[in-house]
Parts: C-alpha cells; sequence; structure tokens
C-alpha cells in the first residue's frame, strides 16, 4: 500500500512566503549596491563614451541618448531608464547590467516641438532611483 501525505495549507503559505522574502531581500541587497558613476544626456555615444554631452540641445536634435556607467552589481541584473518630457513619461527602456563596472544607453527621438524641460531618471530592478539627468530643448 501507498501512503501519500498531505502538508497542510498554512506549512505551504509559510514556506512560499519565506522563500518570496528571501528573493525579495537578494534583490534589496544587489539594488542596495548599485550606483551610478558616470552619466550624462549627450548626442552620441561611440565604444561607450559619450559624444557633445550637455544640458540643452535645440529643437531639432532628431536623437538623444542617455548614458549611464553602472558599479556595484554582484550579479547581472537590470536598470531602467525613464525618459520624461516634463511630467509625461515618454519612453521606459529597461537595459541589462552584466558585470560590477557596466556601461550601457538608451535613446529617445526627440520630435521638434517637444521643447522645454525633460529629464532621464535612473532605476534599479525595485525601480530605487539611482540617478537622474535633467536637460532642456530649446527653440532655435
Amino acid at each position: 500500500m501507498i501512503r501519500v501525505y498531505y502538508l497542510p495549507s498554512i506549512v505551504i503559505t509559510v514556506i512560499i512566503t519565506f522563500c518570496l522574502s528571501m528573493m525579495v531581500s537578494a534583490y534589496a541587497q544587489e539594488s542596495a549596491n548599485l550606483k551610478v558613476e558616470d552619466g550624462a544626456v549627450c548626442r552620441n555615444v561611440v565604444n561607450y563614451e559619450t559624444i557633445e554631452g550637455e544640458t540643452s540641445f535645440p529643437a531639432s536634435v532628431g536623437k538623444l541618448y542617455c548614458f549611464t556607467r553602472i558599479v556595484g552589481a554582484k550579479d547581472p541584473t537590470e536598470i531602467t531608464h525613464v525618459w520624461y518630457y516634463g511630467d509625461t513619461e515618454r519612453a521606459r527602456i529597461v537595459l541589462a547590467v552584466d558585470s560590477p563596472n557596466w556601461r550601457t544607453y538608451s535613446s529617445k527621438i526627440i520630435d521638434t516641438h517637444e521643447v522645454g524641460a525633460w529629464q532621464v531618471v535612473v532605476l534599479d530592478s525595485l525601480d530605487n532611483v539611482l540617478d537622474s539627468f535633467r536637460f532642456d530643448i530649446i527653440q532655435e
């Protein structure tokens, strides 16, 4: 005869809760170590170096890049570049971070009528703000 044992649902719930809390704790520790060492909004990125990083650009700029150098990752993780025009989110780009010293970038096409204040907010994998970069698009 085969006997089957069932765990009470409360035991299963405790086990699942414990496992999830350990995962969240590991992510929180990883996120606490991440830091934006360098970053800029620029006209181009060549060989993971910024070209013409500025704080204001003409409305005819076309495309801009946000470059970040992330340090402190112990394991592969992700960051997110969130591009805002004023208070309106215009793009959200998830980027891999695969080493303790990682350079990455995102880009955004800027329409000529989008004149005014912009910013790119850099988030860790838990949506904590690591840094932000403000810039202006100016009428020519």
